[in-house]
């Protein structure tokens, strides 16, 4: 396997990362990570205090250079979730800064820092040898919506397949700076956000928290890609208004990505219309890293795109079987298989055999897909999949004609049981003015008018706010009765 990150190999003078006041080049990171590296080389697992800094950035890149697999832990889990992961993983060392504070769960574990930078003109330090492509890299902790969290297993050459798959897709090269906001522990931020510029020979500033005028602040001053999810994003599209400066900032970027989520069609409106660029939706797992992605200059506002280069993808119905055609009306579960993928759950063979239909990966994701190969994710099978009289309702589709609606700040839709129907739709709406709330005819009398009857809300429940997790994914198992 060829380098994960040829410009370790022979670095220079440039940036890598950026996090706050503190710059790590590429000379720097290669001489600390290649002697964190040496230290932790054999050591089974290495978990990796995942706080939103540049010690995080160096253990990750030194457990890759080492062929030892990181566990990215999240700083913000509670103690019996984290005591869950760290008891499944097993780490033989935890990698934090020097100052951080570390929790009960993570007693007994021996504590390792990042190396301090060596002076410059030292003798260079030649790179480890490379790994094989199936040595797992990173274990990446799902979000045990449906149980304890799972460990998914991420070998070499998923990451390598998926960054080289999106630097395809989108041009990505050595001169982009990418900028984001997004935590280190999951996919979004390390793979893409960290790994991924480093892969290309680029760089990455991490704006710490989110923030409209640190997003100006970084595009104006030479960045050149923007992460985000759609939580951000909103929060973009609001201030365009009124900030100038954001517009003309967002409109000299090269590209702007959002994930994790659906980014809601009036927000992508917004956007384009305040700035003439067109948000580029991507998707992807944990178990799958990145799948499909729209293409720039191919605009396809409410889809994810079409398949990265090496991804297979298809559509299965409720049977197993294949859909035959694609009408970009009909709903099917996504399957994929490729390169990209993990090789397993930790600890769970029955899991994993579980996940795997014929060699195919069983997202447990809904979508349409168009005759000429664009995915529209309607949402998850166990939440966003809505059966009524004998329809099956995407509850994406509904929210985003709800978030139409000038007296909606933020909607999201779930299915409840009904005698008759089998479920119903529920929506659920936080009020643009508390004061004055639409009413739920309104709303019902809204979607009607805009999709076909049997998808309009039965019930209409105002709240102060959606529950999110840290990605700004909307938890609907929260909004259950």
């Amino acid at each position: 396997m060829s380098p994960l990150f040829p410009s370790l190999a022979d670095p220079d003078g440039r940036s890598a990362l950026r996090f706050g006041p503190r710059t790590v080049g590429y000379a720097e990171l290669t001489a600390t990570a290649t002697a964190l590296a040496a230290r932790i080389k054999g050591a089974g697992r290495v978990a990796v205090w995942a706080t939103p800094s540049a010690d995080t950035a160096v253990a990750v890149v030194a457990a890759l250079l080492a062929g030892v697999a990181a566990v990215p832990l999240n700083p913000r889990s509670g103690e019996r979730e984290l005591r869950h992961v760290v008891t499944d993983s097993t780490p033989t060392l935890v990698v934090a800064e020097p100052d951080a504070v570390l929790p009960a769960a993570l007693d007994g574990i021996e504590r390792v820092a990042v190396p301090a930078a060596p002076a410059a003109g030292g003798p260079a330090v030649p790179l480890p040898d490379e790994p094989g492509p199936e040595t797992p890299a990173l274990i990446i902790y799902t979000s045990g919506t449906t149980g304890p969290p799972k460990g998914a297993v991420l070998p070499r050459r998923a990451i390598a397949a998926t960054l080289d798959a999106l630097a395809d897709a989108w041009g990505w090269g050595g001169d982009d700076v990418v900028v984001h906001a997004l935590p280190l522990f999951h996919v979004h931020g390390l793979v893409l956000g960290v790994l991924g510029p480093l892969r290309r020979g680029g760089s990455m500033r991490h704006l710490g928290r989110f923030e409209t005028s640190a997003v100006t602040r970084e595009l104006t001053a030479g960045g050149t890609v923007l992460f985000g999810v759609p939580t951000m994003y909103h929060r973009i599209a609001k201030a365009l208004p009124d900030d100038a400066e954001l517009a003309a900032a967002l409109s000299g970027a090269r590209l702007l990505v959002s994930g994790s989520a659906p980014l809601p069609a009036p927000d992508h409106r917004r956007i384009t219309e305040a700035t003439g660029r067109q948000v580029v939706e991507r998707y992807g797992l944990t178990e799958t890293l990145m799948n499909t992605s729209v293409r720039p200059g191919s605009p396809r506002a409410g889809t994810v795109g079409v398949p990265l280069p090496g991804v297979e993808l298809r559509l299965v119905d409720d049977a197993g079987d294949v859909l035959g055609t694609y009408d970009g009306e009909t709903i099917g579960e996504i399957q994929v298989r490729g390169e990209n993928l993990f090789t397993g759950y930790l600890n769970r063979p029955d899991a994993t055999e579980a996940a795997f239909s014929s060699g195919w990966f069983r997202t447990g994701d809904m979508a349409t897909r168009d005759g000429d190969g664009y995915v529209r994710i309607v949402g998850r099978r166990a939440t966003d999949l809505i059966k009524s009289g004998g329809y099956k309702i995407g509850a994406g589709e509904v929210e985003n004609v709800l978030l139409d609606h000038p007296a909606v700040a933020e909607a999201a839709v779930t299915g409840e049981p009904d005698e008759d129907l089998g479920e119903h739709v529920v929506a659920w709406i936080v009020p643009a003015d508390p004061a004055s709330p639409p009413t739920a005819g309104e709303l019902t009398a809204h979607v009607a008018a805009q999709l076909a009857a049997h998808k309009r809300p039965r019930e209409v429940r105002f709240l102060d706010a959606l529950p999110r997790n840290e990605m700004g994914k909307i938890t609907k198992r929260a909004l259950a009765r």
